[in-house]
C-alpha cells in the first residue's frame, strides 16, 4: 500500500502524526487542450448576466462559504472604483458564479450587504450556471464555468484556506491573471514555482490595486503573465505530469 495526499501539508502531517511516507498528487488539468474561446452559444454571456459592452468583468469562480474569503474581493472591486464606480469608463462588476448554501445562507447576505455598503456591483449568478450548458426548461440558457473564464476580465481568488486550489489551476488553464491571497497551501506547493499572481497576505492594499490596476491597461504584459503561467501549469499540473507520478506510484511503464 502507498499512501497519497494532495499537498505538502498534508504530507508533512501525515507523516508527523502516523509516520507515514506519502507522495503529493496534486490536482491536474488538461494543458494539452487548448482552452475553448467565444463561440455562438456563450458570445452573449456578459449581456445575460446584466454586464454592459465596457464592463470590466472580475470573476470569483468559487463556492460562496466564508473560507473562500469572498469580501477580499469585494474590497478589491470597491477600491477599483472612484466616486462613480467607475475605472477608465468602465464599470467593475464581480460575478460569483457558483451557489452558496453548504453552510448557510448567511455568508452569502453579508456579502451582498456589504458589497452595497461599497457600492459594489455584486452579480450572484449561480441560477444561471451549472456543469454543463443547456436551456432552462421556461427558456434561457444555461451556461457552464468555462463560459464565465471565458468572460472574465480578471480573476479573485482570496481563499483563507484550500486543499489545494482548483480554481486558481482552471484560471491558469485561461490564461486569466488572478490575484491570490496566500493561504498555506498556496504558499508551500504552488507560489514557489515561480507563477506570476498579484499576490496578497490577507488584505488589499493600495500597492495592491496599483498591481490590479496596471495589469488591466497592459494587455502585452497580461499576455507574457499568462503565457509564463501556462507553460508552469503544463509542467507541474498536468495530465502528463499526473501521469509521470503514477507511474513512480505504481512501479509499473507504459502508458494509462
Amino acid at each position: 500500500m502507498k499512501h497519497v495526499v494532495i499537498n505538502s501539508l498534508a504530507q508533512r502531517d501525515l507523516k508527523a502524526r502516523r509516520g507515514i511516507d506519502s507522495v503529493v498528487v496534486p490536482n491536474v488539468f488538461d494543458f494539452a487542450t487548448p482552452a475553448p474561446g467565444i463561440d455562438d452559444f456563450n458570445a452573449d454571456f456578459r449581456q445575460a448576466i446584466g454586464l454592459a459592452p465596457g464592463d470590466l468583468l472580475f470573476l470569483q469562480p468559487t463556492r460562496v462559504v466564508p473560507r473562500k474569503g469572498i469580501e477580499l474581493a469585494i474590497e478589491l472591486v470597491s477600491k477599483m472604483q472612484d466616486a462613480r464606480g467607475k475605472m477608465q469608463g468602465a464599470g467593475c462588476k464581480l460575478v460569483i458564479t457558483h451557489e452558496a448554501g453548504d453552510e448557510g445562507l448567511d455568508y452569502l447576505h453579508q456579502l451582498q450587504a456589504r458589497a452595497a455598503a461599497a457600492g459594489v456591483d455584486l452579480r450572484y449568478v449561480a441560477d444561471r450556471m451549472a456543469p454543463q450548458r443547456g436551456i432552462r426548461p421556461g427558456g434561457g440558457k444555461i451556461y457552464s464555468l468555462w463560459d464565465a473564464y471565458i468572460h472574465a476580465d480578471f480573476v479573485t481568488y482570496p481563499s483563507l484556506y484550500e486543499g489545494f486550489g482548483n480554481a486558481l489551476i482552471e484560471a491558469v488553464y485561461f490564461r486569466k491573471p488572478v490575484l491570490v491571497n496566500r493561504y498555506p497551501v498556496y504558499a508551500a506547493d504552488i507560489g514557489p514555482l515561480g507563477f506570476e499572481f498579484v499576490e496578497i497576505d490577507g488584505r488589499i492594499t493600495d500597492e495592491t490595486v496599483a498591481q490590479v490596476r496596471a495589469l488591466l491597461a497592459d494587455p502585452c504584459r497580461r499576455e507574457a503573465m499568462a503565457e509564463r503561467n501556462y507553460r508552469l501549469g503544463q509542467e507541474h499540473f498536468s495530465f502528463e505530469r499526473l501521469e509521470e507520478l503514477l507511474q513512480e506510484l505504481l512501479g509499473g511503464e507504459g502508458t494509462f
